[in-house]
């Protein structure tokens, strides 16, 4: 997808910008980009790979049974933000990445660069918890931007129904159009939605936490701009209101 419309983000979207290089330097050091030899070949590269991922991703059973766990409790508790920033593969990383620079730049200028970060981080751990409490026996580990991201889906939405945006789908033959946000995003959750019906706790795509981030995103956009619109819009005196 392409951003496109009037509604531009003014500035350079640091955050948007410096969380794609996050994600992407995460990933190229890690055992998933196959690019450290380190790491071995084979069974031991898939070994490395399995252990990255627990260590920095999110188990649903040890998150939801701290009790269990507590020697490693901090640990535990802090998997959902470090997750975000770990990617299983290339696809899995681009694909992000490519809704992040598409979505997040006009999120971040209108949420501004610090509510921007709190809200991608809090989203993004929003979006996890609720996968791992709806999926509370699973053992399959949980890695990557997709909640954070979501929930940018879900907050544009709500502030930019109406900017346009260069779309690719296959059953179109693969042709680049434009269609609103609104309709773009909307479709997107309605796929989101139907995957995760037919999805279960096993290894794949954690639909559920996609869903959960969209919502959310969508709750604080909407929120925020009922607040923004109370202060903006107190009801003025008129003259003479207070004459004796």
């Amino acid at each position: 997808m392409e951003r496109r419309g009037r509604d531009g983000a003014a500035g350079t979207p640091v955050i948007t910008y410096g969380l794609i290089v996050l994600c992407c330097l995460a990933f190229l050091v890690s055992p998933g980009s196959g690019l450290y030899p380190g790491y071995g070949e084979g069974d031991a590269l898939l070994a490395a790979q399995s252990a990255y991922f627990e260590r920095w991703g999110v188990v649903p059973n040890q998150l939801t049974n701290l009790s269990s766990h507590t020697s490693h409790a901090l640990h535990t508790l802090l998997a959902p933000l470090t997750a975000l920033f770990v990617h299983g593969s290339w696809l899995h990383l681009l694909g992000n990445m490519l809704f992040l620079y598409v979505f997040g730049a006009m999120t971040e200028e209108r949420l501004g660069r610090t509510r921007f970060t709190l809200f991608y981080l809090a989203t993004g751990y929003v979006a996890l918890v609720g996968y791992a409490a709806a999926n509370a026996a699973s053992d399959q580990t949980l890695v990557g931007a997709s909640g954070s991201i979501s929930g940018v889906l879900g907050a544009f939405l709500h502030l930019f129904p109406r900017a346009r945006v260069t779309s690719v789908f296959p059953f179109l033959l693969f042709l680049p159009l434009r269609f609103p946000a609104w309709l773009v995003l909307i479709f997107w959750f309605v796929l989101q939605w139907l995957a995760a019906r037919g999805a279960g706790s096993g290894p794949g795509v954690a639909y559920l936490a996609h869903l959960v981030g969209f919502v959310v995103g969508f709750l604080y956009a909407w929120a925020l701009r009922r607040r923004t619109d109370r202060v903006k819009s107190p009801t003025a005196a008129t003259e003479g209101e207070h004459q004796p």
